[in-house]
C-alpha cells in the first residue's frame, strides 16, 4: 500500500479539486485502517489530513488491518496489540487536541476464530484493552484463482462453515460483540447462512462483499452484478446483518479508476458506482446501511473529499433522515458511539 501516500501519488489525486457538498452533514466514517509499514505511514496525522479535507467528520471507526500486532507473548493474544495501539490514537483524538473530530471512537480488531471456544481469553483481552472496543474481523476473502489475492488472515475454503470457527464465533454474542463479514462476492451465500444459524449476533458486512473484477473476473461485471443482486437480497432478509457501503473502487474490482491519467471526480464515480448503491439501500433500508471510506486502500483510487462527494451525489434523493441514517446515524447505533 506505499503508493496511496506517496507523494507521487497524492499529486495524482489532487489533480482532481471540488467543491464540498454540504459541507455541515455530519458524517461518521465506520471504516478506516492505520499503520506504518512496508514504506507506508497512515497514522493519526495522516488520517487527519483526510478528515479535515472538507467534510464534516465528527467520528470514526478503525477495523483491523494487522497493524502493530504484538511481538512476543501467546500467538493467539498478539492481535490485542493492534487494539491497544489504536486506543493510544482514540485517547489522542479524544484530548481535543487534534480538532473536533473523535477519531477510532469505535475499535474492531481480529481474534481467529478458529480456535473455537478458545477465542473466549482473546476477545476478552480486547476487550480489557478498551472501552472502545465493538467487535471482530475475520476476513474470509478466498479465491481459487493465483489471480486473486485471498485476504490477509489466509483463511481456509468456506472458512464460516468451519465447525471451530462457529464454536468461536458463537462467543461473540454473549459479549455484546458484532462481527464483520469480509469475504468475495460469490461467498455471500455463506454469509447468509451464518447470519441465519446466529440470529442474535449483529454481521455487518463489507465493502458490499467484494465484488471481483480481476482475473476470471474481469470484463463479467453484469454477470457477476445479476448474481449478487439475488444473493444480497437473500442476505437482507436476515435482519441481524447491517451493510457498508464504500471499499468498492478497490483494484481488485476492476473499475480500473487507479490506471487513469487522473482519477474520477465525484460525478464520474457515483455514475460508475450508483448501481451497487442503489440496490443494497433498497435491500436494506438506509436504517441499516452506512456509506464508509474504506481509507486508505480505496485511496488507491479516488482522494477523501471526491469520494464522500459521490456519496452525496448518491444520497442526493433521499430524505433528510434517511441521509442522516446513511451518513452517521446507522453507523453510531451499531458501534455505539455517543454522538
Amino acid at each position: 500500500m506505499a503508493a496511496v501516500t506517496d507523494p507521487e501519488h497524492l499529486a495524482w489525486l489532487d489533480q482532481v479539486q471540488e467543491a464540498i457538498l454540504d459541507p455541515e452533514l455530519p458524517i461518521c466514517d465506520p471504516h478506516h485502517h492505520l499503520w506504518d509499514r512496508d514504506g507506508s505511514r497512515y497514522l493519526l496525522h495522516e488520517l487527519l489530513d483526510d478528515l479535515n479535507s472538507g467534510h464534516r467528520i465528527v467520528s470514526t471507526v478503525f477495523v483491523e488491518c494487522a497493524a502493530m500486532y504484538r511481538a512476543d507473548g501467546p500467538e493467539a493474544l498478539r492481535p490485542v496489540g493492534e487494539t491497544e495501539f489504536v486506543n493510544g490514537i482514540a485517547a489522542m483524538s479524544a484530548s481535543g487536541g487534534y480538532g473536533a473530530t473523535r477519531a477510532c471512537a469505535g475499535i474492531v480488531g481480529f481474534a481467529d476464530l478458529l480456535l473455537g471456544a478458545g477465542v473466549q481469553e482473546v476477545l476478552e483481552a480486547h476487550q480489557a484493552a478498551s472501552s472502545r472496543f465493538r467487535g471482530i474481523r475475520h476476513a474470509a476473502g478466498f479465491d481459487p484463482s493465483p489471480d486473486v489475492r485471498n485476504s490477509h488472515t489466509q483463511p481456509p475454503e468456506r472458512l464460516y462453515d468451519r465447525d471451530e470457527f462457529r464454536e468461536g464465533f458463537a462467543r461473540l454474542a454473549p459479549l455484546g460483540l458484532s462481527f464483520e463479514a469480509w469475504q468475495y462476492h460469490h461467498q455471500l451465500p455463506q454469509i447468509t447462512d451464518l447470519a441465519r444459524a446466529f440470529p442474535e449476533t449483529t454481521i455487518i458486512l463489507n465493502h458490499f462483499s467484494g465484488p471481483l473484477g480481476i482475473g476470471p473476473y474481469e470484463g463479467q461485471r453484469e454477470a457477476i452484478f445479476e448474481r449478487w443482486r439475488s444473493d444480497l437480497r437473500e442476505l437482507a432478509r436476515c435482519p441481524n446483518v447491517v451493510a457498508k457501503l464504500g471499499g468498492l473502487v478497490m483494484p481488485i474490482n476492476g473499475f480500473g479508476f487507479h490506471k487513469q491519467p487522473a482519477p474520477p471526480d465525484s460525478v464520474t464515480l457515483a455514475a460508475a458506482t450508483r448501481d451497487w448503491y442503489d440496490h443494497a439501500i433498497d435491500c436494506f433500508g438506509p436504517e441499516r446501511c452506512m456509506f464508509e471510506s474504506n481509507f486508505p486502500v480505496d485511496k488507491a483510487s479516488v482522494s477523501y473529499p471526491v469520494l464522500w462527494n459521490s456519496f452525496k451525489r448518491l444520497a442526493a434523493g433521499f430524505s433528510t433522515a434517511e441521509k442522516a441514517a446513511l451518513f452517521r446515524c446507522t453507523a453510531e447505533r451499531v458501534y455505539r458511539i455517543e454522538p
